[in-house]
Parts: C-alpha cells; structure tokens; sequence
C-alpha cells in the first residue's frame, strides 16, 4: 500500500499547495522522485487499441461486466497516462516551465498516483468498483481544461521566448498525440461510467455508453448546424441556410446511419459550421443577393462514410491551408472571453482537435479551398464498425528520435512566404 500513503499525503498538502507555488513545487517534485518507476514500468506498455465494433460488442447488456472492465481499465489508464507523461518530459525546459504546462503535469501525476491504489485491490471487495467508479468522474472532471489550459501554456512561452521554428514543429507534433491520448483516455472513462454509473442519459436509451449503434447522420448534421447558426446569428445577425443531400450506395433512398460516437461528430462539424457561416456572412454581408447556403452531401460507400461541408465564403489561398490545422493558428481576431461569452472563432484550436477526433477512429479531415470562390470540408469515417480502430500515440524511439532530431536546412528552394499581390507583377 506504498502508493496509497503517497496518495494520502498528496489530497492533504493539495489545499496548500495551491496556495503556494513553492509548496507546490515540493510536493510535484516529491511525487515525481517515488513514482517515477511507476511511470517507466507502464510505458513500456503500448496501450491497446479497441475498435468500435468491441466497444459496442462489450457494451450490449448481455456481455457487460463491470468487473472485467475494471481489470482492464486498472491497467490501461495508467499505460495511457504514462506514455503521454514520459512524452511531456521531452518538451523543452523553457516551455515546461511555463504554469499552466506545470498545472496540466500535476492533473495527470495526481490522476496517476490515484489510480495506482487499484493495482492490487480486490475486483470482489464490494467498494472496490463503486470506489473505482467514483475515481473515474472525479480525473474526468480534473481533465475537462487540459485543452485550453495546455493552450495557455503555449501562449505564456511565446509571449516569453517569441517563435522558434524548429520548437514550433515539435509542440505541434506533441501537442497532436497529446490531445489524442486525452481524447482516447475520455473514451474509456466515459463508457465505464455511462454504462456502470448513473451517468445513463435517458434520452439516448439504445446508446451503448457513448456509442450509437444506428446514429442518423443527418441528423447529427442538422443537430451542428441549428447550434452553430444560433451563434452566428447572435454575433451577425444573419446565418446561411443549409441544404443536406443524402447517397447511400448501400440502400438507395433510406437514411444513412453508421455505428459512431455522435458528440465526436458533434464536434467535427459544429467546428466546420462555424467556419464555414464566419466565412460566408462576412463575404456577402454587403450583397443584395443575400448569403448563399452552406450545402452539406453525406455519402456512404463500401468503406468510407464520408461528409462534405462547402460553402462559397470566398475560400483560402493554398499557402494556408496547412496553417489551418496548426494550434494557436486563426484567421479570425483572437477573441475576449469577458462575461463567459462564447466566441464564433479565434483560438485556433478546432480544426485541429476536429480532425483528431475523424483520426481517432481510422477516418480523417480534409480541406479544398479555391480562393475567391469557397471552401469544400470533408469528414471522411470507416463505413464499418469493426475498421473502426483506435489510432493511439505509443512512446517509444521514434518518438524519442523526433524530439531529439535538431533542425537542418531545407533541401527544396524556399521563395519567399508572402507573395505580391499578383496584380503588380511585372514581367
């Protein structure tokens, strides 16, 4: 019961520790030293990816057993938790420096800690899975700010240090497998929860945990769109209409369902939506022709489910559509957060937690602009559930080898990044 008294000291000093940073610091640094053999014995486990279909075949009434997921939960958190942890140490000091970087580090070292005490616990002890039940909500609540807390992190370093390229490159790459392992650690947590807690939603009846077996994805399209057209509406005054097409390859004429989570697609699109309706009202805000819709097309093949958002807000020019899936990258002004409002755009961060969560399970998200005109989005998500794959960040050395690599000369030419405007080129 060696790391249930760590975990007992930690909840008594946590009250002080946070109001005093130096306390702080002994205790993070204290539960570092004894607990860091932990961390190196679990990530030398690769985390085990499930695809929908097992997610779904566990979770039917017939084969749930809260026991069973609770063995293989004890272990394959904290295998999560410490292949993210020991990637987080590769950061440069500079940015690990940073507070928010240290809040989010102690979130996971206490989340960690806590769930080492169900290493050894009895399954049949009858407060052993309520106990670990409770656990579970208490690190999904902890972790509900990782997000923007990360975020801010990033902003304190640049802020301090400026923009350096070759650092640039690795928070980018860290920061894509860090929101992964956080989005695939919310999954297990949610599906223990929704089907062993109290956590059932009532409206929802035939989901297993988050996943809808026969997820309507039109539905699911409108649901985005009416949620991001109250926004838009609030900030212009005005929103484009929506057209949904349907074609089902496999049944033509019915309704295309598909076995998924419908708050990651949720997610997915309410992003797109926005973009797309900020696009299309500032361009044509102004026409007496009034704004153009937002047409969505929802297509289902032999593999792939695939979603097109386009709309004609005047699109991006190439140079920048990789830009558009870097964190921190906006081409909208960066917004205020007084009074709890919440902004159409700014932040930069949803396009490329958006296509995390299509990559998440096997798919992706892809963009087509033609500027001048508008910009084609498309989600593309396995047709079946059982291609349906976690897609995990695993530490091992290549990863290592990533952050370690320094920076080398381009060996393409490299013309200047702001072009002229065309209309005063010169021969």
């Amino acid at each position: 019961m060696y790391f249930h008294s760590v975990l007992h000291f930690f909840k008594q000093k946590i009250s002080d520790a946070i109001a005093s940073t130096v306390a702080a610091m002994r205790i993070f640094t204290f539960l570092l030293k004894n607990v860091n053999p932990k961390i190196e014995y679990y990530s030398r486990f690769s985390p085990s990816p499930l695809s929908i279909k097992q997610f779904l075949d566990f979770g039917k009434s017939e084969n749930a057993c809260e026991k069973t997921s609770y063995m293989f939960l004890r272990k394959e958190l904290p295998v999560r938790l410490a292949n993210t942890m020991k990637e987080v140490n590769l950061l440069p000091d500079k940015l690990l420096s940073q507070p928010s970087v240290k809040l989010v580090q102690k979130w996971y070292m206490q989340s960690f800690v806590e769930l080492l005490d169900y290493e050894n616990r009895n399954p049949e002890d009858s407060h052993t899975l309520n106990d670990f039940l409770e656990l579970l909500i208490e690190i999904r609540n902890r972790h509900n700010d990782v997000v923007p807390t990360m975020a801010q992190g990033v902003i304190e370093y640049k802020e301090k240090f400026g923009f350096d390229p070759f650092i640039s490159s690795n928070v980018q790459y860290f920061l894509d497998r860090f929101y992964t392992n956080r989005i695939s650690f919310r999954m297990l947590i949610n599906q223990h929860t929704l089907l062993f807690g109290n956590d059932t939603n009532p409206a929802h009846p035939k989901h297993i945990g988050s996943i809808d077996p026969t997820c309507s994805v039109a539905e699911v399209v409108s649901d985005a769109y009416d949620t991001a057209k109250m926004l838009c509406e609030k900030y212009y005054l005005a929103a484009p209409k929506l057209k949904i097409e349907e074609f089902n390859t496999k049944a033509a004429g019915k309704p295309i369902q598909v076995v998924y989570v419908p708050s990651h697609l949720f997610h997915m699109l309410f992003e797109l939506f926005k973009n797309s309706m900020r696009a299309t009202v500032e361009l044509h805000e102004t026409s007496r022709e009034g704004l153009p819709p937002v047409k969505a097309k929802v297509t289902l093949g032999k593999e792939d489910l695939s979603i097109k958002i386009s709309d004609r807000g005047g699109g991006v020019p190439l140079r920048k559509i990789d830009r558009l899936f870097h964190y921190m990258y906006s081409t909208a002004p960066t917004p205020s957060l007084e009074h709890g409002a919440v902004p159409l755009a700014g932040f930069g961060y949803g396009l490329p937690i958006s296509r995390l969560y299509a990559r998440y399970f096997q798919g992706d998200l892809k963009l087509y602009s033609m500027e001048g005109v508008g910009t084609d989005a498309v989600i593309y998500l396995k047709a079946l559930s059982s291609e349906s794959f976690e897609r995990l960040p695993v530490f091992n050395k290549s990863a290592w080898r990533h952050y370690k690599t320094s920076a080398e000369a381009d060996d393409w030419s490299n013309p200047s990044k702001e072009p002229r405007d065309a209309s005063k080129n010169v021969l």
